[in-house]
């Protein structure tokens, strides 16, 4: 079955804040400080002036501290001087609210569980969260767990993915379409990756050995490729390379890694022996959000429009 590429990709601008707030969660992520080097493989979607442009304006606005370590920079968050000297006025209800959505790190925390966890009046709240908003210590964040709900959490946080989606959601609406060329490029990957061992070897078992590739080759192959505008990690890929197993198409090998319980995990193409069965035909045999879906929620059975067209 030859896969058709040929499918129009949803372009998203790749806008500054979303870089900046990358790299601010890389140095939560990395106390220690991190460099040129370490941001570039973390995002190696975004170029050269891109990166010095976020980076010059993180400076500029105190997030960031420079140090130098040998022939390198070093850059560090700064230690909360931007909130501490905001937050500086402020009354004890303010403080404590913030207090509260700073817990909850990055997972973000709903209106309901603040004013639970304050006691605060719901007009007093709503004011106290609207001042930290507009002095940007904090934002609300759509979750995709429920269209109408907001969690709250502190300004220069990335999202978890259990809140955005991930990288398969824009506007908490999932990309089909993003999904579907990633399936056909990580096959395509595989295919010739088999072409290729096939050519250069005679024997059977190297051939079958050669022709297997990591996550994190392919991983590699796809951030090369540039058909991304959202920073994909390596467990996307697998995610990815988990529905076309589902598929028949592609299979798995785990090996042991260098250190204890590490695992690798390598990919090859393979042709089906049999008809995949009439649950992976279906939508959700192969659907990449599938433990997501549930009724009244976001993605849910009721209303998807690929089980519809599926039954129709």
């Amino acid at each position: 079955m030859e896969v058709d590429t040929a499918v129009e990709i949803k372009q998203e601008p790749i806008e500054g804040v979303d870089l900046e707030t990358r790299i601010l969660n890389l140095c939560h992520e990395k106390p220690g400080g991190i460099n040129e080097d370490i941001i570039k493989q973390d995002m190696p979607q975004f170029d050269v002036k891109q990166r010095v442009t976020a980076i010059n304006r993180l400076l500029s606005t105190g997030k960031l501290e420079i140090f130098k370590s040998g022939t390198k920079l070093i850059y560090k968050l700064k230690d909360g001087q931007s909130s501490n000297s905001q937050m500086k006025g402020a009354d004890n209800q303010e403080k404590l609210v913030y207090q509260i959505i700073k817990e909850a790190e990055n997972k973000g925390i709903w209106i309901r569980d603040i004013r639970y966890k304050s006691n605060l009046l719901m007009t007093q709240l709503n004011k106290i969260l609207k001042n930290l908003e507009s002095k940007k210590l904090i934002k609300a964040v759509k979750s995709v767990a429920a269209s109408k709900k907001k969690v709250y959490m502190l300004y220069n946080l990335e999202p978890d993915r259990s809140v955005t989606g991930g990288a398969w959601y824009s506007d908490q609406d999932f990309e089909s379409e993003f999904v579907e060329v990633l399936n056909q490029q990580c096959l395509k990957y595989l295919q010739q990756r088999a072409i290729t061992a096939s050519e250069g070897k005679t024997d059977p078992v190297a051939q079958k050995n050669g022709s297997y590739a990591s996550s994190q080759e392919i991983w590699k192959f796809i951030s090369q490729l540039g058909i991304s505008k959202v920073q994909l990690a390596v467990e996307d890929i697998e995610t990815i390379l988990d529905t076309l197993i589902y598929d028949g198409k592609v299979e798995r090998a785990v090996l042991a890694g260098n250190q204890t319980d590490e695992q690798r995990k390598l990919y090859r193409s393979v042709k089906p022996v049999l008809e995949t069965t009439g649950l992976m035909r279906m939508p959700c045999g192969s659907c990449p959000v599938f433990d997501q879906c549930h009724d009244g929620g976001a993605i849910s059975p009721t209303t998807c429009v690929y089980m519809k067209d599926w039954l129709s």
